[in-house]
């Protein structure tokens, strides 16, 4: 039987290639496809679109779309995506393979070049767009730390298992979240490099991004990490946060709002962590974490950084 697959598709602002993702969509092979896009405020939206009647983020708004779904297997598409039509079939391939949680496409840029091939995911909480870039020459799926939610599928038990996505992160590392939790209950994050979603790419480091990334990482750590590894690591993480704060305050990323609002969410992120902590006490899937920062996304001092990072780590995680 035809797979079938529900693909949620959100829409903000001003959408010029949302006409595209969804006829790609839609033009799919060897897989049955129900889409819904979530309209999350914009005027692109088609008319029947689901219409929350705010802007529920990225998280809110594929749980919503998720809901309204009920299919074999569940993808989300962003709505500057244009996938090939058989990425949805390869990706399906991949995800009904036993021990398989998340399975992204092969995120490219227009021209061809790598947007990404799976995000790292630092023991720091930073995650960034691996491979950005360079070509791909991988033709075999392959385990990655994050699957990106740029085009992501998996199944639909699996989805309902992790709880779909905690809708506090709102917009960034909630796919880290959900990948990570994935390995921690045993289930690899894929990347299958011949299912292809071009992606109309622009990167930014606008201050609200870059406060809702900070943010996003403190909770990624405080609900993730376990304890030990927080206490192990508490030496570098104060070191980092003091001079990401006063990163932060020079670029305007709003770090002292973040503070502010992880302290009045501190009930949610407290039954978070229960909640993440009891599903599973293996570390082993903090064989994941890289001790080392891109320096194509994080500048020329990133190589004098990796060296200490590497360095405590290699003691770290033998203590873990």
């Amino acid at each position: 039987m035809t797979p079938t697959v529900g693909v949620v598709v959100l829409a903000w602002k001003d959408e010029p290639y949302l006409a595209a993702c969804v006829a790609a969509v839609r033009a799919s092979e060897g897989v049955d496809v129900r889409l819904v896009v979530v309209d999350n405020g914009s005027p692109d939206a088609p008319p029947d679109a689901l219409k929350p009647g705010r802007n529920t983020g990225f998280a809110g708004g594929c749980n919503l779309g998720a809901a309204t779904l009920d299919t074999e297997y569940l993808a989300l598409v962003n709505s500057d995506c244009v996938i090939a039509p058989d990425t949805l079939r390869l990706l399906v391939a991949e995800a009904s393979q036993p021990g398989v949680g998340p399975v992204m496409a092969s995120i490219r840029l227009p021209d061809g070049r790598l947007n990404s091939a799976g995000n790292p995911v630092h023991l720091i909480g930073l995650s960034w767009a691996g491979g950005l870039n360079t070509t791909e020459t991988r033709t075999e799926p392959y385990d990655v730390t994050g699957a990106s939610g740029a085009c992501l599928l998996l199944a639909t038990t699996v989805w309902k298992q992790l709880g779909g996505f905690d809708e506090e992160y709102f917009a960034y590392l909630e796919d880290s979240e959900l990948s990570l939790r994935a390995w921690r209950l045993g289930l690899a994050a894929r990347c299958v490099p011949t299912a292809v979603a071009s992606h109309h790419y622009e990167f930014s480091r606008n201050t609200h991004k870059m406060h809702l990334l900070e943010r996003n990482r403190l909770m990624l750590l405080a609900t993730v990490w376990p304890r030990r590894a927080l206490l192990l690591l508490a030496p570098l993480l104060a070191a980092c946060e003091v001079l990401l704060l006063a990163l932060g305050t020079v670029s305007g990323w709003r770090k002292v709002a973040g503070y502010a609002w992880l302290w009045r969410h501190r009930a949610h992120l407290r039954e978070r962590r229960r909640l993440i902590q009891e599903e599973s006490a293996d570390l082993a899937w903090m064989a994941r974490l890289s001790p080392t920062l891109d320096r194509a996304a994080f500048g020329p001092l990133t190589p004098l950084a990796n060296v200490v990072f590497r360095a405590y780590w290699s003691v770290v995680r033998r203590l873990l």
